[in-house]
């Protein structure tokens, strides 16, 4: 390597680690933009014959807003009015506290003040709001902007996104064929991640709002909400609201609802996480279920929230990337310093001289000469 190559070379690192300090801060908006223009991507392909591509990427996001965020605001104000009703009933003795004290403590032989208990997580969770206000605030201006950057990275990516796709296609040194089976790969493995995330999250939620509607709970769409929110996280998501909605009916008495809940949502509602999520997921990647299960608590451990999503495509890109090296990796040979490719099956340097030699030679024989 000639110091002029290794000098590039050291600039372009530099300037990439760069570039990758300035996409941090918003890299979850930056994935969640990927994610939402790979969505978006057929609805905009068919667009823009008739409209072009910026006013079909402009027509999708807005559409996008009000067809999606708009209906989330509106839902989420109605389940924060349903749990500050239940903060309320909590805060003014409603649930039934002596029934759940005695329960503990016949089960349990520990005597527990509940209302001590929720009378100072209460006041520990205004005190931590009111002490981190500024916090709050920050927050908030922080996801206004990343935000803004969510709806710039979509737009482009729409707009542009054949034209990245290209460049990124001429850049990579591979093969034609094999740059379009990795693109497959990659294509199959976010799809079904997505289908086997949100579809499998919506379907535990509802499915708890209608066990908790026949037993009679109360704020069926605050549950349903949280529900359908902590069922993004396998396996455990749904219990955490089902099972102790179980236990505290039990507890006061409400054996029927109680139990029914119970098996309810361990043959119902689990069901559909421990099968579903693999089964479409797992499936269609072509995914080991274990591994896709690794893949998502891994994502979010490395990535954060939207490591619910990346973390499996991630381990599948490494699954489909080595699975394509065995099939076709005697065609990635590098070519030596004359432009000469070595053979498949060259294993040294005496391979590729004799290679270069048979191309000399070849040259020489079948090219035109001076004489003639």
């Amino acid at each position: 390597m000639n110091r002029t190559r290794a000098f590039f070379l050291f600039v372009l690192v530099a300037v990439a680690g760069l570039s990758l300090l300035v996409a941090l801060p918003y890299s979850q908006y930056i994935l969640f933009g990927v994610l939402l223009a790979y969505v978006l991507r057929p609805l905009h392909r068919r667009l823009t014959p008739r409209f072009g591509p910026r006013i079909a990427a402009g027509t999708l996001i807005l559409a996008t807003v009000f067809t999606v965020l708009l209906p989330v605001f509106v839902l989420l104000s109605v389940v924060l009015g349903q749990a500050l009703s239940l903060l309320a009933a909590v805060r003014n003795g409603e649930l039934d506290y002596d029934l759940v004290e005695d329960a503990i403590r016949e089960y349990i032989g520990v005597s527990v003040d509940v209302r001590d208990v929720v009378r100072s997580l209460t006041l520990d969770v205004r005190a931590v709001l009111f002490d981190n206000a500024l916090d709050v605030f920050g927050g908030l201006s922080n996801a206004t902007v990343g935000l803004a950057v969510l709806l710039f990275v979509l737009y482009y990516l729409l707009k542009d996104g054949h034209r990245l796709l290209a460049w990124l296609r001429t850049s990579m040194p591979l093969p034609r064929d094999v740059q379009d089976e990795l693109l497959e790969t990659l294509d199959r493995l976010m799809w079904a991640v997505l289908v086997g995330n949100v579809l499998v999250a919506v379907v535990q939620g509802v499915l708890t709002g209608i066990g908790f509607a026949i037993v009679g709970l109360p704020s069926v769409l605050f549950w349903t909400v949280m529900t359908t929110a902590l069922s993004l996280l396998p396996l455990i998501g749904a219990s955490i609201v089902w099972f102790p909605a179980g236990v505290y009916l039990l507890v006061t008495g409400d054996i029927v609802a109680g139990g029914f809940i119970l098996v309810y949502g361990s043959l119902i509602v689990s069901l559909s996480d421990n099968y579903l999520r693999p089964l479409i997921g797992g499936h269609e990647a072509r995914l080991n279920p274990g591994l896709f299960i690794v893949g998502i608590f891994g994502g979010i451990g490395a990535f954060g929230v939207v490591g619910l999503f990346y973390g499996p495509i991630v381990l599948g890109a490494l699954k489909g990337l080595v699975d394509i090296y065995s099939d076709v990796g005697d065609r990635l040979v590098p070519a030596d310093a004359s432009g000469v490719t070595a053979p498949a099956g060259a294993t040294d340097a005496t391979d590729v001289a004799d290679a270069t030699d048979a191309t000399d030679t070849t040259d020489t024989t079948d090219g035109p000469t001076d004489s003639e």
